[in-house]
């Protein structure tokens, strides 16, 4: 194979201002091909932020916040703005399967690209099984002659054929997927927001316009100090607006790619999340014991009366579940291929086979994500919850390393290969250390809730281990080439 060019840094090479032949490298004969279509990435950008938690998880952030849930979504929502900001500036200069991970190897050094890089690849596994379950239970609903696991088995198995086949099949499963999300957020939304001014024909709902937003105890009803335990609620479904940077590698033109997913997800964040959040709110008061109950979509498309509504929103949600299942085995099979190809990884996963698909680095990833399903059938509040809670801050600490590498990489960027830096960070550095800041403040504060203190302190642990590993290789490596080198020289 092709040996990889990386970044200035300890013991390598600068990189070429082209994108020579490697592994990491799109449309190189031995690397990814460039499969996806302009279509296919416009979709991963839309719809790679909605995730399931979206539609599950509001429920209980509402019940906990109140209307000031809206602050919440807010606030997480422009933390990831800034976040795709940065990592849109890199992106775009330099397209990699590997992203952040690459670019932090390239920035920070080989222990930073190797610990965040497996770290999650081990995030997107352990939520394949998530899904996957979440999947299978909706399913076992309306086939209940086919037992849970088996549904689960059946998901995982399509999806993997699906990855397998090429990168292609791929952007087309995941182009209707997260077209049908999509459509489906924004009928509700202006179908919800008809239904809130009472301009909806033949509707349930009063449309009792914005006033549901303070009648039932104010906007705060539970103090403004509520505002953060809903942001550690919500920002964990945010996480996957970053698959598309790793998609635009496989892409005919990256650069343009992560130009319109950067400039594009604002108007994403306010109208999937903050738009249909605020439909909720609108339609039914926020203490509604359906919003819980039944779901906060469901209990809103119920108090509209739309018929059969919670079975419109299992074939929404399980459309999600598999849309996150398809880019989840995608996302950690391009980490782990990236991590090959860097040497931080078994070589074998930097190896594509005809079709420009890295086949080992699906399997293995596979592998891992189906001994998680079993670890959740069998041993869900042990085994399964401790991989949950130690894979729970990977997001956070995943945006904290694309802010220090944008800090780093600016300069590199600037220093080699100044035009294609197309996408820049506003009002550098101020707004990079204020977005630390911020998602630091959430780390910490994580730290005073009894769930989030948890997830806090095993992902530290977890992390811990990683960076441990990729310290020993980096002491093992070095004395390996000091031996080499040593001899040479007497």
């Amino acid at each position: 194979m092709t040996s990889q060019k990386t970044l200035a840094g300890p013991g390598r090479q600068p990189a070429k201002p082209d994108r020579s032949s490697g592994p990491d490298t799109p449309g190189s004969s031995d690397g990814l091909q460039a499969g996806l279509k302009n279509r296919h990435l416009s979709m991963i950008a839309i719809g790679g932020v909605i995730g399931a938690g979206l539609f599950v998880g509001s429920g209980a952030g509402i019940a906990a916040a109140g209307p000031a849930i809206l602050l919440s979504y807010a606030l997480v929502g422009l933390m990831v703005v800034f976040v795709m900001r940065m990592l849109g500036e890199m992106a775009a200069a330099r397209p990699s399967s590997g992203s952040f991970s690459a670019y932090a190897d390239q920035a920070l050094g080989r222990w930073a690209g190797f610990s965040i890089g497996w770290l999650y690849w081990f995030f997107w596994v352990v939520v394949l099984a998530v899904e996957a379950t979440a999947g299978a239970k909706i399913l076992e609903g309306w086939v209940p002659g086919v037992p849970q696991w088996a549904w689960a088995l059946i998901v995982m198995v399509v999806l993997t054929a699906t990855n397998l086949v090429s990168v292609g099949s791929y952007g087309e499963f995941e182009f209707w997927f997260a077209g049908i999300k999509v459509v489906a957020i924004g009928a509700f939304v202006v179908v919800g927001m008809l239904a809130v001014f009472g301009l909806l024909p033949g509707s349930d709902n009063p449309g009792s316009g914005l006033a549901h937003l303070t009648d039932t105890g104010g906007f705060f009803p539970n103090g403004p100090g509520a505002i953060l335990t809903g942001v550690l609620m919500v920002v964990f479904s945010f996480m996957g607006s970053e698959i598309v940077t790793l998609a635009a590698g496989e892409s005919e033109n990256p650069q343009r790619a992560v130009q319109k997913a950067t400039n594009s997800v604002i108007w994403r964040i306010a109208v999937f999340y903050l738009g249909s959040i605020f439909v909720v709110l609108t339609l039914l008061p926020w203490n509604d014991p359906s919003i819980l109950k039944e779901g906060s979509y469901v209990a809103a498309l119920n108090s509209i009366g739309i018929p059969h509504a919670g079975q419109v929103m299992d074939v929404i949600v399980l459309t999600a579940v598999l849309s996150c299942l398809n880019s989840g085995l995608y996302t950690a099979s391009r980490m782990a291929f990236s991590l090959g190809g860097r040497g931080d990884a078994p070589k074998a996963f930097a190896r594509t086979n005809k079709r420009g698909v890295p086949q080992a680095a699906i399997l293995s990833s596979v592998v891992f994500g189906f001994v998680a399903v079993f670890f959740n059938y069998q041993w869900p509040d042990t085994v399964f919850q401790f991989l949950l809670n130690s894979s729970g801050a990977v997001a956070l600490f995943v945006w904290l390393v694309i802010c220090f590498t944008q800090l780093r990489m600016r300069g590199i960027i600037l220093r080699e290969q100044p035009e294609k830096l197309v996408v820049r960070m506003w009002l550098f550095p101020y707004l990079t250390w204020a977005t630390i800041a911020m998602i630091s403040f959430v780390l910490v504060y994580m730290l005073t809730d009894d769930s989030g203190r948890e997830q806090v302190l095993l992902s530290l642990l977890v992390a811990a281990v990683v960076v441990a590993i990729s310290l020993i290789r980096e002491v093992r490596n070095r004395k390996k080439r000091t031996a080499v080198e040593t001899p040479s020289n007497t």
